[in-house]
């Protein structure tokens, strides 16, 4: 089918680029190019770089409710418009426009967690289990009923697993949901609005650590985290941003007996970070300034570690 498509981070473009193997994409809609790094330069988004690099067309409106852009969007005659984590509401009057609508590759299994992060969601509220559906796109948001699903295991993994993951299950549900849209074999299950949850954007600071919370929820803000999101903690006078780490078990809680929220200590070549109901034990992380490293490494540098008498805290901010 000719389609239209709409995308911004590599979530989507991993989409893109199995999408336009299989149809025509007549143009590729992705947000303005946007300043990021200390250089203050304008970067694209891993879409419109994906795009270019298969010599598709690219537009980056700032709003869809301009109705130049929408007279340039109907000229294109999509028979279908795809989405993925565009970042921009896409109003009625584009909604209306192709005449097999518009489809949306969300990350969850709807109607859990509609909204900007899922997969960050889903790992902080401990899922089992997450997935992609495929939805008519309407104007509330993440209402739509949906055609195509897929599922995978939460645990474990972290917001760049996931999100690789879910973007590959996501672009063959796609496919799936286009061949049966273009064949009219495609059945819609509504959503059912008594089990719908919210997936609000990570605040600033969000997944930034503290002794006062239990162990697994700790563990858990670490998988969430990201660049754009770090999990920041202050561990024995140096600020950090802990990249890999898990809840003290087996060996490792052993070895932590008797550590108080707040304490730290190195034994048995492990960092372990006295938590509320056990311990965090900390397998890489970032010193501000430093390049990553093993926690090893990092207790190298830490004069009196071994004495047990150094402690951590959240940022402050």
């Amino acid at each position: 089918m000719r389609v239209v498509f709409m995308g911004t981070p590599k979530f989507a473009a991993a989409i893109l680029e199995d999408l336009a193997q299989q149809h025509e994409v007549a143009a590729v809609y992705t947000r303005p190019d946007a300043v990021r790094g200390r250089g203050k330069r304008l970067e694209p988004s891993a879409v419109k770089a994906a795009a270019e690099r298969l010599g598709l067309s690219v537009r980056t409106p700032r709003t869809l409710r301009d109705e130049a852009v929408q007279r340039e969007l109907a000229a294109l005659a999509p028979d279908v418009v795809c989405v993925a984590a565009y970042g921009a509401i896409l109003p009625k009057a584009v909604l209306d426009l192709p005449r097999h609508g518009c489809l949306n590759v969300h990350a969850s299994l709807l109607p859990r967690w509609r909204g900007a992060a899922p997969i960050e969601r889903a790992i902080l509220a401990g899922d089992e289990e997450t997935g992609v559906c495929v939805m008519r796109m309407e104007e509330g948001l993440d209402t739509g009923a949906y055609c195509v699903c897929r599922t995978t295991s939460v645990a474990g993994k972290s917001a760049a697993d996931l999100t690789e993951e879910l973007a590959d299950l996501g672009s063959h549900a796609l496919l799936t949901a286009l061949v049966r849209v273009e064949r009219g074999v495609d059945a819609w299950t509504e959503q059912d609005e008594g089990r719908a949850t919210y997936a609000e954007k990570v605040g600033k600071g969000e997944l930034d650590l503290s002794p006062e919370a239990p162990a697994g929820i700790l563990a858990r803000r670490v998988l969430a985290s990201s660049a754009a999101h770090p999990s920041r903690a202050v561990v024995a006078g140096r600020s950090l941003t802990v990249l890999r780490a898990s809840e003290a078990e087996g060996e490792a809680r052993a070895l932590a007996e008797g550590l108080a929220p707040g304490g730290v200590r190195f034994a048995g070549k492990r960092l372990l970070l006295g938590t509320a109901d056990g311990a965090l034990e900390v397998l890489s992380c970032k010193p501000d300034g430093k390049q990553a490293m093993d926690a090893k490494a990092f207790a190298a540098g830490v004069r009196g570690i071994k004495d047990g008498n150094l402690t951590w805290e959240e940022p402050r901010v």
